[in-house]
């Protein structure tokens, strides 16, 4: 990685943050978002092709991550930044399988990173509060704007931007190793691949618990994954006949109803 590709992948890490500059609906829940971050990646490090190999599954994984109340489990937006760079830097000559578990590997140390300096921007911005809640008592509120506002987003960046050059930097420092691929064990990166498959039918499962109201509904479920699976249907077939589908039971459904 060359200088301007670190900047610029340091500062989405920053931008898909929650609280960000750019606001929580373009930053946290779109350049958040494992599917949209290894697309900016890919577009950084000009491989988008690989970086989507690589965040289709981290988005799966993470498909039924919540933080309620602001809880942060796992850092998903920096570990799809740290993780889908870091399958581009190392995984070079790699199959598809070693490139995926390159990038839950990495990933793993991206969320890492990104929930220690989550909790360490919470604790800079206590003070804030109060530097704050002292203008408001004072009626002063214009002055409002610089705790909140200034100090508030320079923490966030510093928390945000800094740790991630340092990973980045470091990553391409070592990637100048030959062989430093080669100190992972293959046994590592397919397991964690293998492991990644499970998170991504969780993930899958969970999403299934909020969608899915009544036992039957499974069936539907089903017979889509039978149409991809066993009749080579594409997506749009798919779709096609789900909407028909969808259609079809409203029909019966207000029918039911009206005869009651």
């Amino acid at each position: 990685m060359n200088v301007i590709q670190i900047i610029l992948v340091a500062a989405f890490c920053y931008l898909g943050s929650i609280g960000s500059i750019v606001g929580n609906t373009f930053g946290w829940y779109t350049l958040g978002r494992p599917l949209i971050a290894s697309f900016v990646v890919g577009l950084i490090m000009g491989d988008v092709q690989t970086a989507m190999v690589v965040g289709i599954p981290l988005q799966i994984m993470y498909m039924g991550n919540v933080t309620p109340g602001g809880a942060v489990a796992w850092d998903l937006s920096y570990a799809t930044y740290i993780g889908v760079t870091g399958a581009l830097v190392f995984g070079s000559g790699m199959d598809t399988t070693g490139i995926i578990g390159l990038g839950v590997v990495f990933a793993g140390i991206g969320g890492l990173v990104g929930q220690l300096m989550w909790n360490v921007s919470y604790a800079l911005n206590l003070p804030l509060n109060r530097v704050a809640a002292k203008y408001a008592e004072a009626g002063d509120t214009k002055k409002m704007f610089i705790p909140n506002v200034v100090l508030g987003q320079l923490i966030g960046f510093a928390c945000r931007f800094i740790p991630a050059v340092i990973v980045l930097t470091s990553m391409t420092a070592a990637s100048g190793q030959s062989d430093f691929a080669s100190l992972i064990p293959a046994w590592v990166t397919t397991t964690l691949s293998v492991f990644g498959g499970m998170m991504a039918s969780l993930g899958m499962g969970i999403i299934l618990s909020f969608l899915v109201k009544k036992q039957y509904h499974f069936a539907i479920f089903l017979a889509g994954f039978v149409l991809v699976t066993y009749f080579n249907l594409s997506t749009m077939a798919v779709a096609v006949v789900a909407v028909i589908t969808a259609i079809l039971y409203y029909v019966i459904i207000s029918r039911d109803k009206e005869i009651v």
